[in-house]
């Protein structure tokens, strides 16, 4: 039988390697997660029969810094795609000098159409938080300080001189390959600045071949409205996909009400007898206060809209 010491030393081995792994995912999560950009490909057969495949660029949660060179350049890079339309939803800014950036990491995707909403973190700068209180205040309105306000009406007025359609409490319509793409928008929801009631009311084909919803933060709230209301389409971000992960099980949280099941990536949403698409961007930044990620890469999706069936890679 081990004597004490013998168990105390092996004790103290364990807790060593524990420290070690604890360390090293830290530093994965941290130091090269955070910073591994993925560009995912998803197809969804939302277009009439017939129609040409539509590509939409969905970026979302940039929470672009001044550091962060890694993520300007590959959003800069995004470019090359040559998206058909861009659709932004929110979280762009994280810093108060963060606009010039933003805008110049996006380069010549602000000469594509484009439509975007605003997030929490366009209009307040990130501050400090308790990492449990995701676990413990799941989807409760953050407690922001108005008086931290960020640029977020500079970044507007850069977007709207380069084309862009702000699209909350809004609707517009964009005709590409033939098709007319119908939006409508709401204001952050995690903010409890959603006024869906401005913009609600059954899709009219006559008007439009494909209706979309654009909301920053997809709380059940808005996501079933506009799926009662017959859009084939619900875009949103705001999740960080949980950010941190559970390999092998998913994320632990949505920062909403949204199942984890859905907190990233392509599903659908049934509400008042109508089937909607949902997708939720993962997103590429995280709050400067909480900058990993773990098995929830960084990313961008590059959504084919198209005629035909829905295969996701």
């Amino acid at each position: 039988m081990p004597t004490a010491s013998v168990l105390a030393r092996r004790g103290l081995q364990g807790l060593g390697v524990a420290g070690l792994l604890g360390a090293g995912t830290l530093a994965y999560a941290g130091l090269w997660e955070v910073d591994s950009y993925r560009l995912r490909r998803v197809s969804i057969p939302v277009l009439p029969v017939g129609a040409r495949d539509i590509r939409v660029l969905h970026l979302s949660d940039i929470h672009m810094t001044p550091s962060r060179t890694k993520r300007q350049r590959w959003l800069t890079e995004l470019s090359g795609l040559e998206p058909d339309l861009v659709v932004d939803t929110g979280d762009n800014l994280a810093h108060e000098q963060a606009v010039g950036f933003v805008t110049r990491s996006l380069g010549r995707l602000l000469d594509r159409p484009g439509v975007y909403v605003w997030g929490s973190n366009d209009y307040y700068a990130p501050s400090f938080k308790n990492p449990l209180r995701y676990l413990t205040q799941r989807g409760k309105t953050p407690n922001l300080h108005p008086e931290r306000e960020l640029p977020w009406v500079d970044l507007g007025e850069a977007f709207s001189r380069r084309g862009w359609t702000d699209l909350t409490h809004t609707t517009t319509t964009i005709e590409i390959e033939g098709v007319r793409l119908g939006f409508r928008g709401t204001d952050d929801a995690h903010l409890r600045r959603d006024h869906y009631a401005e913009v609600a009311g059954p899709v009219d084909r006559a008007d439009v071949d494909v209706a979309i919803g654009v909301t920053h933060a997809p709380y059940l709230r808005v996501v079933d409205a506009m799926t009662a209301d017959g859009l084939d389409l619900v875009l949103a971000g705001h999740t960080h996909g949980g950010q941190v992960a559970v390999p092998g099980y998913g994320a632990l949280v949505t920062n909403c009400d949204l199942d984890t099941r859905r907190v990233k990536g392509l599903s659908q949403n049934t509400a008042a007898g109508h089937t909607s698409w949902l997708h939720v961007s993962a997103g590429m930044g995280t709050s400067p206060y909480a900058p990993v990620r773990f098995a929830c890469p960084p990313e961008a999706t590059l959504l084919t809209l198209t005629a035909g069936p829905a295969p996701t890679r």
